[in-house]
This record gives C-alpha cells, structure tokens and sequence, in this order.
C-alpha cells in the first residue's frame, strides 16, 4: 500500500508541507527491522485501536504484560499475549474485546517507552492466536522523540485488579481533571484501508475541556505525514486513552474529532464524545514521576 491516502495528502497539501512528507513517508516500511524487534521484546505496555466490529465505535485500549508479551515472530508479523480469563460476572467485555478476536480486524498500534522517549507504530491486519493475537503489519515506523515526556522506570504493583468499570455518556467533574492534569494521551483513528493509533503529549494543560462532551487540543507541529489529520479528514471516528500513569487508572473516549485551520498554518482538534469507560486501576504499572519534554510550549489560556 502506499505511504499515504488522499486524506493525508490532501492535508500535506493545505499546509504545502508535500516535498517534506513525501522525504519522511520514505521511513515506512512493511518489514519489522531488528532494531524494531528488539525494542517491541523491552516493553511492557502496548496501545492498540482500532473500530468495534458491531456499533462501528472507535476505541483505544492499553494492554500490559511482562517484557516479551509482544514480540516479531516474522519479518512482517508481531504476536501479543494476551489475558485469556473473561471479565468478571456481570462486566460487560472491555472495548476492542470484539475486535481483537476477529480476523482480518484493521488495528494500529504504538509501543512507546518512557525512559528512552521511543515510540514504535506498526498498522495492520490482525489474526487471533491461541494466546492472543498476531498484526500482519502494512506499516512499520518509528517517530521522534518530540513531546514525550521521560519516565525513568516503572514497577509493576503486586495485586493492583482493575475495579469496576463505570460507562459514562458524558465527564463528571473527576473525568474531566482528569484530562486537565493529563501531559500525555493516545488517539486512535481510521480509514478505508486501515487503522492507527498516534501519541498526543505536552504540558498538563494541553487537552482542554470545553463542555463535559467535549475537549480539544493543539495539534502541534511534527513530522509532516500527518496521518491523524489525514484520517480524520475522510473519517471522524475517533478513540482516545488517557492513564495515570502512577495509579493505573484509564479513561477511554470514543466519538468524533474535527479539526480547525488558520491561516497562518496553526490546527486544533475538537473531539465530540458519544461513550467514555472510566476504569479505576486498569494498569498494574507504576511509573517514576515524568521529566517533561523540553519541545513541549507553553500553555497559553
């Protein structure tokens, strides 16, 4: 496939930014390079997205386990080990529940690991496993370090279980200073072809809460490809993770994102929410207090 679809290009092309996509879109790849593989085997937190395969609903869920838990098993393919234990009684599946045990499911991924601020993203299609699920990648590539803020370890906490899941139409107040106090998220879009899950990050303050159903964000200067912009251009379906990342917590989002052109080449983001999941110690992952990034602007109200 190429590296590009006519939602991006048409982006790259309102903000005259095509002579520079098309240099850094030479990066993707199909193939998953040793120093790839390496990096997937040392990380114990992968973000997946992808649309619900009944409502349609675009998700974005954190799945953790001990380094190892996702790794290449071919030049093109990556396995995940995942849970294999249903909810407890009277829980309703997880988001992306559905999508992660159908084959032939378009999901993105991105593997981002805090102490050396890398960033990972392999899209594809996905096979389930006996143990999980394996992604047959149409894109593999690696990001720069820009706006991620650094994290110099991480435990993981004996016996912390995910409570109970509460299903939310709109954010209460906890929710939404939640978000305020956020410095990173991941944000999962798609497009005919595929899917992708892209990170957002900056300082807390960032993601703004204009109503209890909506927020919006700075879309930050970066490599030029935009694939985010570009699928939201010919679909806005969007899905967005928020943790904690000391207690675990998480607060997944799904709705639709539109975003918003100056003249002098500035974007935001407006994100409309049809359903959120509200998750109190989801992770069982403890990371050190963040060292911000210094790329990261000032918050300006």
């Amino acid at each position: 496939m190429g590296a590009y679809h006519a939602g991006s290009l048409a982006v790259q092309e309102l903000l005259g930014v095509r002579d520079r996509a098309d240099h850094v879109g030479r990066s993707l790849g199909q193939d998953i390079k040793p120093v790839a593989a390496a990096f997937l085997e040392l990380q114990p937190l992968l973000v997946v997205g992808a649309a619900d395969p009944g409502a349609g609903r675009v998700w974005t869920a954190a799945l953790t386990g001990t380094p190892g838990f996702v790794r290449a098993t071919g030049p093109r393919q990556m396995s995940v080990v995942t849970p294999q234990d249903p909810p407890p009684a009277g829980r309703p599946d997880p988001p992306l529940a559905s999508a992660l045990r159908t084959p032939g499911t378009r999901v993105g991924t991105i593997a981002l690991d805090p102490r050396t601020r890398r960033r990972m993203r392999l899209n594809g299609r996905l096979r389930p496993t006996a143990r999980g699920f394996a992604v047959e990648a149409d894109q593999v590539f690696s990001n720069c370090p820009k706006y991620i803020q650094r994290r110099q370890s991480y435990e993981t906490v004996t016996g912390r279980a995910p409570g109970t899941p509460r299903l939310l139409a709109e954010l209460a107040e906890e929710q939404r200073e939640f978000v305020r106090r956020a410095d990173t998220f991941f944000l999962a879009t798609v497009h005919d072809g595929g899917a992708d899950v892209s990170h957002r990050g900056g300082n807390p303050g960032f993601v703004r809460v204009v109503s209890p159903r909506e927020l919006s964000w700075p879309d930050y200067a970066g490599n030029a490809m935009f694939l985010t912009l570009g699928n939201l251009r010919t679909d806005p379906r969007a899905g967005l993770l928020f943790l904690d990342w000391t207690t675990g917590d998480t607060l997944q989002l799904t709705g639709e994102a539109h975003t918003a052109f100056t003249a002098d080449g500035g974007r935001s983001v407006r994100f409309t929410l049809t359903e959120a999941r509200w998750t109190p110690g989801a992770l069982p992952l403890r990371w050190s207090a963040p060292e911000y990034s210094p790329a990261n602007p000032d918050i300006t109200r």
